[in-house]
């Protein structure tokens, strides 16, 4: 039989580094020779290993060079816990924990490291006076997050397919929601799961004559196998609530969606464990009058942001989410529905409307001719652009700064509103420009 010559060289060439340069050190090698750790596993391959208490992750099948003769350290947080070939992690507490193995031969060494992170069988959630939560993206992560300005998460990883289906890409993708769930209960803040169906883009509203949650939602029966999905789901990763973006409101069918959404809430409410947070992300415009009694949910995410009035053809150039518009949106919710302010989350923008380009009279030339820029995004560009809501970037970006977030969380705090959200919370900047540190230190 033929054998592949191609494939056997190199394996024992492998083995000989491995094992046969263990010569004695009267040949002067051993010492000499630089250490090697083979992994053909790839267990060092994954950046971050993300488990439960009592769950165990095993390091093996290494290879180390040269063979019998490399002094061998496996190291957690720096402190050695043992010198074998291999070795077991065993999750006894909730923590993120550096693994770290080192091998020395003479003077020199090599080290391969990864993290354990494990989340936490109790936990309490820290006290706060008012809502501060970012709101992530399907593009987030718990690496988007300073644990020590918020008060909740939301993170934007479910979408309903038709059937009553729930994709959860975004979350299962190297265990983003596993991470961000242990991340969050370690540092004592609660997680939301944020379900929609199709998403227009940055802005993360409705996608034109969208009607996959809507149309789930309104039928008894898929409506009950979404509820079992979302259920499971939340279930199996510890998280703390939902919240429903039911965003299929610019269609034909968008009274009838949104009237949906109520007896969806009281539903899923029954459904999910007791002490579970039920959120709901609202509209400002014309449809906010066909929804039902949402009295089931927690509080009330209101999308007071994006007026609408500067795109489209013809539209002047201008900021779109203004300090009025928030306030309409809020007052609307309280006036006109009847919603207490103490239930009621305002939304704060982290993305701004870039023109690219403009018409004979300044105006916007057409659909195509805007586009929506984060927050972080436009700082890249313009560093001085947190303390302004306007930057000369292509025809002209208008968004919210620092100095509009903190007039809008000091009508937040001053009129005893529940609190604020930012969308996307991965779009924000950190440090000095971030909006959520701006609100956080306002509102608590």
């Amino acid at each position: 039989m033929k054998k592949n010559w191609l494939y056997i060289i190199p394996v024992v060439a492998l083995l000989l580094l491995a094992s046969g340069c263990s010569s004695s050190d009267d040949d002067g090698y051993s010492t000499d020779f630089f250490p090697r750790i083979f992994d053909p596993t790839n267990v060092f391959s994954i950046p971050s290993y993300v488990i439960n208490v009592g769950d165990e992750v095993t390091f093996e099948n290494l290879a180390f060079s040269p063979g019998g003769v490399v002094d061998i350290s496996w190291k957690i947080n720096g402190e050695e816990v043992s010198k074998e070939e291999s070795y077991t992690f065993t999750a006894t507490e909730g923590g993120e924990f550096e693994l770290v193995l080192e091998v020395k031969n003479g003077e020199d060494t090599v080290t391969r490291n990864t993290f354990i992170l494990v989340s936490p069988e109790n936990y309490e959630f820290k006290p706060y006076t008012a809502v501060v939560m970012p709101y992530l993206s399907d593009q987030g992560s718990s690496e988007s997050i300073n644990w020590d300005i918020v008060t909740h998460i939301a993170f934007k990883c479910g979408r309903v397919l038709p059937g009553g289906d729930l994709e959860v890409i975004a979350g299962e993708n190297a265990q983003t929601a596993d991470a961000l769930v242990a991340r969050s209960h370690l540092n004592g803040i609660p997680v939301l799961m944020g379900i929609s169906g199709r998403l227009s883009g940055i802005d993360g509203w409705a996608l034109y004559e969208s009607n996959d949650f809507g149309n789930v939602i309104r039928d008894p029966q898929t409506r009950d196998i979404l509820i079992e999905n979302i259920v499971s789901y939340v279930s199996e990763k510890k998280m703390d609530g939902v919240d429903i973006m039911m965003t299929d409101l610019n269609s034909g069918l968008a009274s009838s969606n949104a009237a949906a959404v109520g007896p969806f809430i009281t539903a899923l409410k029954s459904a999910l464990p007791e002490g579970s947070l039920v959120t709901v992300t609202v509209a400002t415009n014309w449809v906010h009058s066909e929804y039902t009694d949402l009295s089931d949910a927690d509080w009330l995410n209101v999308r007071a942001f994006e007026n609408g009035a500067h795109v489209g053809p013809g539209a002047p150039p201008g900021q779109s989410s203004p300090l009025s518009y928030m306030v309409q949106g809020a007052n609307l919710w309280v006036n006109q529905h009847n919603i207490p302010a103490n239930k009621i989350v305002l939304g704060i923008p982290a993305f701004g409307v870039r023109y690219d380009q403009l018409d004979e009279n300044g105006n916007n030339a057409s659909w195509g001719s805007y586009a929506y820029m984060r927050y972080n995004d436009i700082l890249a560009e313009d560093p001085d652009a947190a303390t302004q809501e306007y930057s000369d970037i292509a025809f002209g970006v208008y968004y919210n700064g620092i100095p509009l977030v903190e007039e809008k969380a000091t009508y937040i705090r001053d009129n005893q509103f529940l609190g604020a959200y930012i969308w996307a919370g991965d779009y924000d900047a950190a440090g000095a420009n971030s909006l959520t540190g701006t609100l956080y230190n306002i509102l608590n």
